[in-house]
């Protein structure tokens, strides 16, 4: 028994009411959706005054994949006026691809104060197993000078992980050097979670 096909219409219709209490069940209807159906209605979701709408489309373009989507996430990441369409954005280009997303990341991650977006862009590129441990060694290095301390304490947990993983892979000990050295001048911070965090990291 196949399943009846979603009323595309109807879904457009409830993305552009202006009420998120039928445009963002609609959003996540299209998850049944067809990309070359999906992203166009993603893409009006983006348009939509409110915060709410847009992020989840941004998180819509992380799964419905194409070219256009991805330059629209591009947009988002760098214009929208809320953080947290921002880091929405930031997610969904990493799930496209990490490689393609790092540079653009990277010079958000410099350029967006907002601590929401700098640890979304931690937590996302953290997560990625594959990702160059140079890569997470230049971020963590930027977020340990962030005025947030939520935002040091994501770069002393990436800085931990650099120094696990250096000793598991080389079994000798001894660990990364520049992460350790890092972790070690953040045990004067002034946020006790900085300091745990970076003592946990050099605890390994």
């Amino acid at each position: 028994m196949t399943l009846p096909s979603p009323d595309l219409s109807a879904l457009r219709d409830a993305i552009v009411s202006g009420d998120p209490s039928r445009a963002m069940p609609a959003l996540v209807g299209l998850r049944e959706v067809p990309v070359e159906q999906a992203v166009p209605l993603l893409l009006l979701g983006l348009e939509q005054s409110i915060f709410m709408v847009r992020s989840l489309s941004c998180a819509g373009l992380g799964v419905k994949q194409s070219e256009v989507g991805w330059q629209a996430l591009v947009n988002a990441v760098q214009h929208d006026e809320d953080a947290n369409v921002r880091a929405e954005a930031a997610n969904s280009l990493v799930s496209h691809s990490l490689e393609r997303a790092w540079p653009l990341l990277r010079e958000v991650f410099a350029a967006d104060q907002q601590w929401l977006v700098r640890c979304s862009i931690l937590s996302a590129l953290a997560e990625q197993p594959t990702i160059d441990p140079a890569w997470l060694l230049e971020l963590a290095a930027m977020a340990i000078t962030d005025a947030d301390g939520t935002v040091r304490v994501g770069g002393a947990e990436i800085l931990g992980r650099l120094v696990r993983d250096h000793d598991r892979d080389r079994g000798d000990g001894n660990g990364d050097g520049e992460a350790r050295a890092l972790l070690l001048q953040l045990q004067g911070d002034s946020d006790h979670r900085v300091v745990a965090a970076a003592l946990n990291g050099l605890q390994g």
